[in-house]
């Protein structure tokens, strides 16, 4: 991915926050919020666990789930994380989703997922999806689970009172 073009918004006192700090919130968060719209207009925001790799955000979801729905009609989103105190950095991605169906792809993203998280998330890939898998049991836990990938368009990074900074590619 190209560095993005970041500019700075906001007061006269205000900073950028480098994309290298941007990227970093995106890594190393265990949460995103995550934004689609219905059919009807009406917003749907979601919480899930998600990954950064490869210069995009991937999450899952299942065939039937709300999130799903929308996305089949429209695929633009935003994915939010960040902090909900006056210190810290809020990070807004903007873009489209698009499922992912490659194995190798999905192969390395499930590798990115058990190592994230300490092996909590412990996928298998087959014919195009995920399903989360007990070794202990040898066992699958659940049903298939589609994988999307948001390549950032604008990425914003909110210092909270401090800095309001948009990293466009």
């Amino acid at each position: 991915m190209n560095e993005p073009i970041t500019t700075r918004h906001g007061g006269p006192d205000g900073v950028v926050t480098p994309w290298e700090e941007t990227r970093r919130v995106l890594e190393t968060a265990e949460l995103f919020w995550l934004s689609t719209v219905r059919a009807d207009g009406r917003p749907h925001v979601t919480p899930l666990v998600a990954v950064w790799h490869d210069e995009a955000i991937h999450f899952t979801a299942t065939d039937t789930a709300q999130k799903t729905v929308n996305l089949r009609e429209n695929a633009h989103v935003i994915l939010t994380t960040g902090c909900n105190q006056r210190e810290g950095l809020t990070v807004v991605v903007e873009g489209d989703a698009v499922q992912i169906t490659d194995q190798d792809v999905l192969e390395r993203l499930a590798s990115v997922w058990a190592t994230k998280w300490d092996g909590s998330w412990p996928y298998q890939v087959r014919n195009g999806y995920f399903y989360l898998y007990d070794e202990d049991e040898q066992r699958v836990l659940t049903d298939s689970n589609l994988v999307f990938s948001v390549k950032p368009t604008k990425v914003f990074a909110f210092a909270i009172g401090l800095s309001q900074t948009r990293h466009q590619f």
